[in-house]
């Protein structure tokens, strides 16, 4: 119906991040990991500017496998997915005075927007007080709260693509 018109199942392969013409260019990765006990544990996600949603999760825990999804989002997502970066203005932010990566882990995010490419690196936060308790508590928290939002729409698109019955 129409709840699913938004996504198309991914027919190509990864396109180039620049695109011709006159359109602008746009590119989100994110990634969240760690190496421990059971190897190295992730998520990591990216949107292509073709529309391509490429969703990785490596956990060993009880011998589960890696899970790779992916699927083509509309330019209606890809414009809210706009419109939730430009709103948290974390392009006007920087991670010098963030907690460095550590053996907890490391979490990146690289966004290419309005003619910006930002990249950011910064260790795992556990919670609100971790951000509170940073060099950079403001900034700090318009990253913790962008990905909040990131991670719940990316779930929300994988989880609506690849329902197996329908609602």
């Amino acid at each position: 119906g129409d709840r699913i018109s938004l996504l198309r199942r991914a027919a190509s392969p990864l396109t180039p991040i620049r695109m011709s013409g006159e359109e602008e260019e746009f590119y989100v990765r994110y990634y969240v990991g760690h190496k421990g006990k059971f190897g190295h544990e992730f998520l990591e996600f990216e949107f292509r500017p073709d529309g391509l949603l490429r969703y990785a999760n490596n956990s060993r825990y009880k011998k589960a496998m890696m899970i790779r999804k992916e699927v083509t989002v509309g330019q209606e997502v890809l414009d809210e997915l706009k419109r939730i970066i430009q709103l948290s203005e974390i392009t006007k932010e920087n991670d010098k005075s963030w907690p460095e990566p550590d053996a907890v882990g490391r979490q990146e995010l690289e966004i290419v927007i309005n003619n910006q490419h930002i990249s950011f690196v910064t260790a795992k936060i556990g919670s609100l007080v971790d951000v509170e308790e940073s060099k950079d508590p403001d900034g700090l928290k318009m990253f913790y709260f962008l990905i909040q939002d990131l991670r719940c729409l990316v779930f929300s698109l994988i989880g609506m693509h690849f329902k197996i019955k329908p609602i």
